[in-house]
């Protein structure tokens, strides 16, 4: 944290801006530390069951559910991530679950829901299969979540949609930007208010 802490000072001080990659599992004292320094955040949650953190992840869920709150407390951006991994979390309940969560801080916060892939020492399951990453969209979008992206999957809702008059706003492919329909947090097409952080090509 120490090392986090000290390199987001200097970038800020460069006019950079900085954001974690995390697992969520922090004290809210280190958050409150780094807040000053920090714009965004993308967590793991992994998912919504303490048996799951306890046995896969040596941890706990509390600690994450908890840091995902206290950074909207903060005015950090947040979004969330959930690697389904199937047999393990891909449950409709729990997915409606974390949806719910994530929807009851804010049905702003982005949710990435992302293809699990068998690598390194978890190769006895199979790649997520694409129905169950559909599936789990169409419940996110059922509990209220407007920001619903598959990750680790080309061509599959990639795109950012306004959430108020369905049209494309940032199109997608992989890293790449296509097409970018969002001036001054809003619109392009119906001029209403779109959530997120954008840059200078805003």
């Amino acid at each position: 944290f120490e090392y986090a802490y000290d390199t987001a000072k200097l970038a800020k001080k460069e006019g950079l801006a900085n954001t974690f990659v995390t697992n969520g599992f922090m004290t809210p004292e280190a958050l409150e530390t780094i807040n000053p320094f920090l714009d965004a955040c993308n967590v793991d949650l992994k998912s919504f069951r303490e048996e799951f953190y306890k046995d896969i992840c040596k941890a706990h869920l509390q600690p994450v559910l908890d840091s995902i709150r206290l950074m909207k407390k903060l005015d950090i951006w947040v979004e969330v991530t959930t690697l389904v991994v199937p047999g393990e979390n891909d449950g409709d309940e729990e997915l409606r679950s974390i949806a719910r969560f994530i929807a009851e801080t804010d049905p702003d916060i982005p949710w990435h829901i992302s293809r699990f892939h068998p690598n390194y020492e978890y190769t006895d399951t199979q790649a997520t299969p694409l129905e169950i990453l559909r599936k789990a969209c169409s419940i996110g979008k059922k509990e209220g979540l407007r920001y619903i992206y598959v990750g680790n999957v080309l061509g599959e809702s990639e795109d950012t949609l306004c959430p108020s008059c369905g049209k494309a706003l940032v199109r997608r492919s992989g890293f790449s930007i296509s097409d970018y329909k969002v001036k001054d947090s809003a619109c392009a097409f119906c001029g209403k208010y779109v959530a997120g952080v954008f840059g200078p090509t805003e």
